[in-house]
């Protein structure tokens, strides 16, 4: 293989910190020799290279393929992407960076409280020769979010470097649409939320163009990331529960546990037999994997049927049989899922 994989993560803020972070728990750790340096490695994925790019030119950078993939806000990829465009394909989505996209009025707005009101306001403003004016970075999706109400007598304010909840206060426009994760900054600077105002719920996903991602070259590493994404993703808040009970035989014993189908793992216990230094008894191991909400009533479970030295362990991947989001990808690409693809070994970076 010569070619590498060119991978293109954000560069800047906290969008980078969080990617960074999210690669880091996945096995698949940066190795970037500094911060002013804008190429790094993985060194679990050896044939694929990292390009830090800024978030909003990752997806621009992927669809004319001078990347094969990147890691960017389902909000930059839906902002750009047109409707007629079918290059850059969405791989995974990566659970993190969530956000909402939403629509946000003065307080002092009392009849506004909907998009319905909001779309009333903007009759009444037609009638007076008046536009509403927006102001926000995503004028492809606020645009035909408002035309989908009913809203067609409005102006886009995009040219905003700073923070746009002051626009409302400065007078430079009516209402914003930006992104909120908590709403908070959204009420300290006096404007409110309304009903049916979400335009997008965001997260980070990793996108991969189309046209690139067919060579088998870049097939093997993207299903390396894929692979240790998705299983590190499956994983999240399930715990390996590991404890010995004493019992006649292995089957006794998983009889017990599996009393309770709901605390007995993903397919069920795995028991096996213990020798205790004493060498008195019979004593087996008993192996479940349950997720976080469950964890406490597993483990008085365990208690109830006499399982002592109980430790639980933060899962870190849930392998399936497949990787279904390569099998995805495949069959976006029409091939077929190559069997000498799919066995090559993956290799996790602690």
């Amino acid at each position: 293989m010569t070619e590498k994989l060119r991978l293109a993560l954000p560069s800047k803020g906290r969008m980078e910190e969080t990617t960074l972070e999210f690669l880091r728990g996945s096995g698949l750790r940066v190795a970037r020799p500094n911060p002013r340096q804008y190429t790094a490695s993985i060194r679990s994925v050896p044939h694929a290279q990292v390009i830090f790019q800024r978030s909003g030119d990752i997806y621009r950078q992927v669809n004319a393929g001078n990347v094969d993939a990147g890691i960017t806000g389902l909000d930059d990829y839906s902002e750009q992407r047109q409707d007629d465009d079918n290059t850059v394909l969405i791989l995974e989505d990566l659970g993190f960076g969530r956000c909402e996209l939403v629509l946000a009025v003065p307080e002092t707005w009392a009849q506004v409280n909907s998009i319905g009101d909001l779309a009333g306001l903007a009759g009444e403003r037609r009638a007076e020769g008046r536009e509403l004016r927006v102001a926000t970075h995503f004028p492809n999706l606020v645009a035909s979010f408002l035309r989908g109400h009913g809203i067609h007598d409005f102006l886009l304010e995009t040219q905003y470097e700073g923070t746009l909840e002051m626009a409302p206060n400065m007078g430079t426009a009516d209402l914003i649409a930006d992104l909120s994760e908590t709403g908070t900054t959204i009420k300290e600077n006096h404007l409110k939320l309304i009903t049916g105002g979400t335009i997008l719920k965001s997260q980070a996903c990793l996108i991969g163009n189309r046209a690139t991602l067919v060579d088998d070259a870049k097939l093997i590493p993207i299903r390396q990331l894929l692979e240790l994404m998705e299983a590190s993703l499956r994983a999240e808040g399930f715990y390996s529960l590991i404890a010995n009970v004493a019992g006649s035989s292995a089957e006794s014993v998983a009889a017990q546990i599996v009393a309770r189908p709901e605390l007995a793992g993903l397919t069920g216990p795995t028991v096996s037999m213990v020798f205790p230094k004493s060498g008195r008894g019979s004593w087996f191991a008993v192996n479940i994997v349950v997720d976080h909400e469950r964890l406490v009533t597993a483990i008085d479970h365990l208690r109830e049927i006499g399982a002592t030295g109980i430790d639980a362990i933060p899962t870190k991947y849930v392998f399936e049989d497949r990787c279904r989001a390569f099998d995805r990808l495949c069959g976006s690409l029409a091939l077929p899922v190559k069997s000498g693809v799919a066995a090559l070994p993956v290799k996790s970076e602690e």
